[in-house]
């Protein structure tokens, strides 16, 4: 009867485990999969700029130096590694885009270029989709640590190695706000 009631205890004991183990992992791979959708929008940001830059420096060739900002901000957040470095990265190349944009200001026939409209329009689009992406990101950053804290799943999490996961976000305010894109 002692060894029917242990062995009792030790599966139920095992299926709570298995239990938090399992819902650890759902969480990872959800964290996982949200990030993969920031990289997707990012992505065809990245894709978007060359357009972008090509369009205006047709219409303000001698600005050199700008355009070669946003291609190395482009560059770099392209390689930029974990979420804080990436996060820094996109920060930089917002600025990067906001200039070429003031650029654009004073060149009317660009502003009226039904191409540029376009590539403005798209930017704008990418933009909210990638804040979408971001916010989706960070709220299943935020269920997936506080599972990893809360008793007793923070036994499980540290015996099985699982750590916790960065936010993405902005470090400087002014850079919170949406870039303008409209004209």
């Amino acid at each position: 009867m002692e060894m029917l009631i242990l062995l009792v205890i030790v599966i139920v004991l095992g299926a709570w485990l298995m239990g938090i183990y399992n819902a650890l992992v759902r969480n990872r791979n959800l964290v996982d999969e949200s990030w993969s959708g920031i990289d997707v929008q990012l992505k065809r940001r990245y894709d978007l700029i060359p357009n972008l830059v090509e369009t205006v420096k047709g219409y303000a060739a001698h600005e050199k130096t700008l355009f070669e900002n946003v291609t190395q901000a482009r560059a770099n957040a392209i390689a930029a590694g974990n979420v804080a470095v990436k996060g820094h990265a996109e920060n930089a190349l917002t600025q990067a885009i906001r200039s070429l944009f003031a650029v654009a200001e004073n060149y009317p026939d660009l502003k009226a270029s039904q191409n540029f409209q376009d590539l403005q329009k798209n930017l704008n689009e990418i933009e909210l989709d990638v804040q979408a992406a971001r916010r989706y990101y960070n709220g299943c950053v935020r269920d997936y640590n506080i599972a990893l804290q809360v008793f007793p799943n923070n036994i499980v999490a540290g015996m099985f190695g699982f750590t916790r996961r960065e936010f993405f976000e902005i470090g400087d305010e002014a850079q919170r706000e949406t870039p303008k894109v409209s004209f």
